[in-house]
C-alpha cells in the first residue's frame, strides 16, 4: 500500500476512530465529522451503565484479602509446599476475575457502539499513558472502573485534572504500591520504628510520575526528587482496605491517612513545597502537569500515535506549544491534531491487536462483545486488555506488533469471525467503502477469487490494508 493512497475518509475513519461500519457513511467533511464528536461523546454511555463502580470492588478486594488470610491460618501446618499452591488458588480473587471480565466486554462494546469513536481511540490512549495491569491481583477488579471514572470523565478536560484523577484512583495506588508507602518520621512509622519493625518509603508512584506520566525519562530530576516526591506522596492510599481505623478511613476509596505522612517541607527539582498533608503532593503534582517537560512528552506520544512512529518534529512542536501556551487543555491539542497536514498524509500507523479486533468487529457490524470472547481474543492476540507488561503500558510502534507469529494470530481470529457472520456480508461490496483509496488491485483480486463470502471476509479482514490505519 502506497503511503499517499489513503484518503482522508478512510483516515478519519481508522487513524482517528476505530474503522469504518458498513452501515457507515464516509464522510465527505472528515475533519468537521471528527470535530463534530466532542459534543456525541459520552462518558458514561448505556454500555458501561451496568460496570460496578471503584467502591464495589473495593469491598471485593477486602474480602478476598481476609479470605486469603483465613486459608493462610488453616494451612499453618501445612508444608511450604501445600500453602503456596493454596495461596495460589483462584478461589478468593474469582469474583474478581469475574468483574474484570465483565469489564473488559464493556469496554469493548462501549467502543464499538459508540457514536464518537476518535474520543473513544483517545480514552484507550490515555489509559495506557496511564497504564495499570491485572497482572497485580489488587488490580482486577479495579482496571475497568479506573478507565470509566478516572480516564473517561476527563479525557476532554485539562491535562491537570487528568493526571490527579489517574494518580489518586485505587487502581493507581495498588498497582504501584504507594497505599503501602509509610514515611519514616510519620507517626506510624516512628512508632513501628521503634518496635524494631521496617515499614517503609516507597519510591514507585513517585517514580513513574515523573518518568511515564509527566516529564519522561532523564528530563532534569534526580534520584533525590524521586525520594523527596515520595515523601510528599505518603498517606495517599485506599479506605476500606487497613486494619487500623486511622488508615482505613472513611470508605472505599482514595483516601489521605495523616498518620503515615511524612512530616515537613519537600524540595523538588529545586522548589521547595512547604504545604502540609494531602495538598503537598497535590501542588507538586499540578506543577508537573504544566512543566515543558511534560508538554514535550506529551505532544510526542500524541503525535507518534496519531502521525507516525517517529513523529514529525514539527507536529510535535506545535503540540507541544499549544499544551505550554494552554496550560494543558487537551482539546486544543485534539484541535490541532485534526489540523496537522502530518497525520491525513505520510505512511500509514500499523494497528495493533486492540484497533484491529475493533476494526474488524465494526467492520462485521457488530456492537457488543461477551466479556469472555472480549478478553480472550486480546490475549490470544498479545494485548490482552488492561494487562501491560510493565507500567509503560503497550507499546506504540510498529515492531512491537508486527511479528509473523502475530500475524498468524490475527488470520485465526479473522477466520473465526467470518464463520460466525456465515457468509451474510458481501466483503467485495464492503472492502471500497472502509478503505476508500488504500484498497489495492492485489486485495482485490483475492476476494474476487474467493471461493465464498466466508472466505473473502476472511480475506479482508486479514488483508494488509486492514492491519493499517
Amino acid at each position: 500500500m502506497g503511503a499517499d493512497t489513503m484518503d482522508e475518509a478512510a483516515r478519519a475513519l481508522s487513524r482517528f476512530g476505530l474503522g469504518g461500519t458498513a452501515d457507515q457513511d464516509r464522510p465527505a467533511n472528515p475533519g468537521g465529522w471528527l470535530e463534530s464528536q466532542f459534543k456525541l461523546y459520552q462518558p458514561r454511555p448505556s454500555a458501561l451503565a451496568a460496570a460496578p463502580g471503584t467502591a464495589a470492588m473495593i469491598e471485593l478486594l477486602r474480602d478476598a484479602r481476609d479470605d486469603r488470610r483465613e486459608r493462610k491460618g488453616q494451612n499453618q501446618a501445612d508444608s511450604p509446599q501445600m500453602q503456596e499452591k493454596d495461596d495460589n488458588l483462584p478461589g478468593p480473587f474469582r469474583p474478581l476475575r469475574d468483574a474484570y471480565v465483565e469489564a473488559a466486554g464493556l469496554r469493548t462494546s462501549a467502543a464499538l457502539s459508540s457514536a464518537a469513536p476518535f474520543i473513544e481511540r483517545l480514552v484507550h490512549f490515555w489509559s495506557n499513558h496511564f497504564a495499570v495491569s491485572i497482572d497485580k491481583a489488587a488490580v482486577l477488579g479495579l482496571a475497568g472502573p479506573f478507565e470509566f471514572e478516572a480516564i473517561r470523565p476527563h479525557v476532554l478536560g485539562s491535562f491537570t485534572d487528568l493526571l490527579s484523577a489517574a494518580e489518586r484512583h485505587p487502581a493507581m495506588l495498588l498497582y504501584l504500591d504507594q497505599a503501602e508507602s509509610i514515611g519514616p518520621d510519620s507517626p506510624l512509622g516512628s512508632r513501628t520504628a521503634r518496635r524494631g519493625k521496617q515499614r517503609g518509603l516507597n519510591e514507585n508512584l513517585a517514580r513513574e510520575i515523573l518518568e511515564l506520566h509527566t516529564l519522561g525519562v532523564r528530563t532534569g530530576y534526580s534520584q533525590e526528587d524521586v525520594t523527596e516526591f515520595a515523601r510528599a506522596l505518603t498517606g495517599w492510599t485506599v479506605g476500606g482496605l487497613a486494619k487500623q481505623a486511622a488508615l482505613r478511613g472513611p470508605g472505599p476509596q482514595f483516601w489521605f491517612a495523616a498518620p503515615i505522612h511524612q512530616p515537613g517541607a519537600r524540595t523538588i527539582m529545586g522548589k521547595r513545597y512547604p504545604q502540609s498533608g494531602e495538598a503537598q503532593a497535590r501542588a507538586v503534582l499540578s506543577d508537573l502537569a504544566v512543566h515543558p517537560a511534560t508538554a514535550r512528552h506529551i505532544a510526542t506520544k500524541l503525535a507518534r500515535h496519531f502521525a507516525a512512529d517517529d513523529p514529525p518534529p514539527a507536529l510535535v512542536a506545535k503540540l507541544e506549544r499549544t499544551f505550554l501556551a494552554t496550560k494543558g487543555d487537551l482539546l486544543a491539542l485534539y484541535h490541532v491534531l485534526i489540523e496537522a497536514p502530518e497525520v491525513w498524509s505520510g505512511a500509514a500507523k500499523f494497528r495493533n491487536p486492540w484497533d484491529w479486533t475493533l476494526a474488524a468487529l465494526r467492520a462485521c457490524g457488530i456492537k457488543s462483545v461477551p466479556g469472555k470472547s472480549a478478553a480472550t481474543t486480546l490475549q490470544q492476540l498479545g494485548q490482552a486488555i488492561w494487562k501491560p507488561g510493565s507500567p509503560a503500558g503497550y507499546d506504540d510502534t510498529a515492531p512491537g506488533w508486527a511479528g509473523p507469529d502475530a500475524l498468524v494470530r490475527r488470520v485465526e481470529v479473522a477466520q473465526r469471525l467470518a464463520q460466525r457472520m456465515g457468509g451474510a456480508i458481501d466483503a467485495r461490496a464492503l472492502a471500497p467503502r472502509l478503505l476508500g483509496g488504500a484498497l489495492s488491485d492485489t486485495t482485490v483480486q483475492a476476494l474476487q477469487r474467493a471461493e465464498s463470502g466466508e472466505q473473502a471476509l476472511a480475506l479482508l479482514l486479514s488483508s494488509p490494508e486492514m492491519m493499517r490505519r
